[in-house]
């Protein structure tokens, strides 16, 4: 018998959520110079509103991921992305710094449990061969989402007003809620349409889809392994939150490009990070049978994917010229989404039946990162006198420090078959 092909359409399902998650969270970068004129906001105000969603996102990652493991995607999802589409339109509708602050922080509670969830309903819906080469394809997605978004921002705020953009936006994610709980099951044995051959292609999705709600949080606080994630998703989205905060700021008032000019380069870290995300996610598994070695294979892509930020970044902070220093933190994104596919199948293979737990709390560090990066870069500039070039090296600093994370990571080895006191 031929396998259906019924688990390709989560990589679709995934997709178009990961286009959605992008737009929510993007949009306010780009509209951050008007609703900061409306409502009266400084720098630092605006840099706590940018850090307000970060915080959450990085304190709901474990729970979001937790409650995946315990109840399944499918009825996690539907509920987190109705609660983060009501905030998304309700920052439309904020009237000071505080209520600001308020409606991004519950948006970014919401969005919290979105990859984790995804990154167990990858673990259970397709073969460990086509996992890595999905979260590339998602990445990418997600990635492709934010670049564009600065344009679509642009066109909606050029005839609506930034309220009613946000209201726009979060009707969206109902309609995605709607047709991926009518159409998804956690367990693919459910699925009228996935056949018996299909089914066999899954070897282990009886065991990764029942619930689990015994988490052992001791075995994830002993291991070097998960310390080293932990810490590698720190340093590698300190930088990136530039690109969907500060970003449109620093393209305006920092290299003095106009609004729609500006947009179109705003764009560029995204887009060239989907291409980076892609990329690694389809010359992994070749490189990984070149080497004869899967683990091997993944720590050099993320190597060179650290290193290679960190060097662009600098790069880009000693060019004149505008567009030309666009290009070179383009393919500095580019370097750092070549870390995702690596980082995010190894949340996969380790942890195994607790996938989401782990990839939520690896997804909260990441995101401590992006709630303390917004802030101090609104007081860098303040204290400076507009500095835009150091907070851009201190970045390519921090992005470098994720190579010895990699160094020593074991991105293979599940939890269950590794000592506690094994990193490598």
């Amino acid at each position: 018998m031929k396998p259906t092909r019924t688990r390709h359409l989560v990589i679709v399902f995934a997709v178009t959520l990961s286009i959605i998650t992008y737009i929510d969270r993007v949009c306010i970068s780009q509209a951050a110079p008007a609703m900061r004129e409306d409502l009266g906001l400084s720098q630092v105000e605006m840099g706590y509103a940018f850090a307000a969603f970060a915080w959450a996102y990085a304190l709901f990652e474990i729970p979001g991921g937790w409650m995946g493991d315990w109840m399944g995607p499918r009825r996690v999802l539907m509920r987190i992305v109705i609660w983060w589409s009501f905030f998304t339109a309700a920052t439309g509708w904020v009237w000071n710094a505080v209520s600001l602050w308020v409606m991004r922080f519950l948006f970014g509670a919401g969005e919290a449990g979105c990859f984790p969830n995804l990154t167990k309903s990858f673990t259970t819906w397709l073969p460990q061969e086509e996992r890595v080469r999905a979260q590339g394809i998602m990445w990418m997605s997600a990635r492709w989402g934010g670049a564009f978004t600065p344009i679509l921002v642009v066109w909606f705020l050029t005839h609506l007003s930034w309220r009613r953009t946000f209201e726009i936006f979060g009707a969206i994610g109902l309609v995605w809620a709607f047709y991926f709980y009518r159409w998804y099951r956690d367990n693919p044995k459910d699925h009228p349409k996935v056949n018996a051959a299909e089914l066999a292609l899954l070897r282990g999705a009886e065991k990764t889809a029942s619930g689990h709600g015994d988490v052992p949080w001791g075995r994830f606080l002993t291991s070097p392994t998960v310390w080293l994630l932990w810490g590698q998703y720190f340093f590698i989205s300190w930088g990136w939150y530039f690109y969907i905060t500060w970003l449109p700021t620093y393209i305006r008032e920092g290299r003095g490009v106009n609004i729609e000019f500006g947009a179109v380069l705003a764009g560029l870290p995204l887009f060239l990070g989907g291409l980076g995300s892609l990329f690694c996610g389809q010359i992994l598994p070749p490189l990984g049978r070149m080497l004869g070695d899967i683990r091997r294979a993944r720590r050099m892509m993320a190597i060179i994917g650290c290193a290679g930020a960190s060097l662009l970044l600098v790069l880009c902070a000693r060019l004149e010229d505008p567009v030309y220093a666009m290009i070179a933190m383009g393919f500095s994104s580019f370097c750092n989404d070549l870390v995702m596919p690596p980082a995010w199948g190894a949340c996969m293979d380790v942890g195994g039946k607790y996938a989401g737990t782990l990839a939520g709390s690896m997804n909260m560090m990441g995101n401590f990162a992006g709630g303390i990066a917004p802030i101090a870069v609104g007081y860098i500039l303040a204290w400076t006198g507009q500095d835009w070039g150091l907070t851009i090296l201190i970045s390519a600093g921090i992005y470098f420090l994720g190579t010895f994370c990699w160094m020593f990571l074991d991105p293979v080895t599940p939890l269950d078959e590794a000592p506690a006191t094994r990193a490598a």
